[in-house]
């Protein structure tokens, strides 16, 4: 089998020959926490504040946007972040975005999303949600997609540097470590293996894996 990275330190290729551009693609784990957690809840005090919907209408918003961002997660490292141009500038731009994640998986600054990209990309999806939902009733459902995306963000973090020995998380990080050191091209899933299951993107030896434990259950 062919080694899928270049280097499995925490380390990284230098990708601006500028030092105020490279800057730009460093950022610490808290990153998302310390943007996104007043969104979530700014949008939640809103929700509470102005009364359009009542509670069991903002608690049903706020756990269907949740489990939107793990489809949204899903769709956009799939076809977004694994899609390869042939063209010299796409390959280019594969590689700033998520390239360089696949040769260098273990770059400590290079786990989270940058917030040139996810600000950006969180105002398309609010104005987005807005136009579908109506905007009086997208605060609940973009905090819980909101939650979900930094939930993201950590998981995907933690799946490469966290210790855990067992449960959940373990999972997570087991089936994560498969798409890097097994089969790039399966196991999109980061924070849920939920829509790897649906669209049969699963790696084949964690299917297997699952299929033997099964049996003997």
């Amino acid at each position: 089998m062919p080694k899928l990275f270049v280097s499995n330190e925490d380390e990284s290729a230098r990708l601006f020959k500028s030092d105020f551009l490279e800057l730009f693609t460093h950022v610490h784990w808290s990153v998302p926490l310390i943007i996104f957690v007043p969104v979530v809840v700014y949008s939640l005090y809103v929700t509470i504040s102005e009364g359009i919907v009542g509670l069991g209408a903002g608690v049903s918003l706020f756990l269907i946007g949740g489990f939107v961002w793990t489809l949204t997660e899903y769709l956009l490292h799939r076809f977004a972040f694994h899609y390869q141009p042939k063209s010299v500038w796409g390959q280019r731009i594969h590689f700033l975005t998520h390239g360089v994640h696949h040769d260098y998986p273990n770059d400590t600054k290079r786990l989270v999303m940058v917030p040139t990209i996810s600000i950006p990309l969180a105002a398309v999806f609010y104005i987005a949600f807005g136009l579908i939902l109506g905007f009086h009733y997208v605060p609940p459902f973009f905090a819980g997609f909101i939650l979900g995306y930094i939930a993201y963000d950590e998981i995907h973090y933690a799946t490469h540097h966290a210790p855990f020995k067992s449960g959940v998380f373990l999972y997570l990080k087991q089936h994560h470590i498969r798409h890097h050191y097994g089969n790039p091209d399966r196991g999109y899933g980061v924070s849920s293996p939920l829509w790897d299951h649906v669209f049969g993107t699963l790696d084949e030896k964690e299917k297997a894996g699952e299929s033997g434990s099964s049996a003997t259950a």
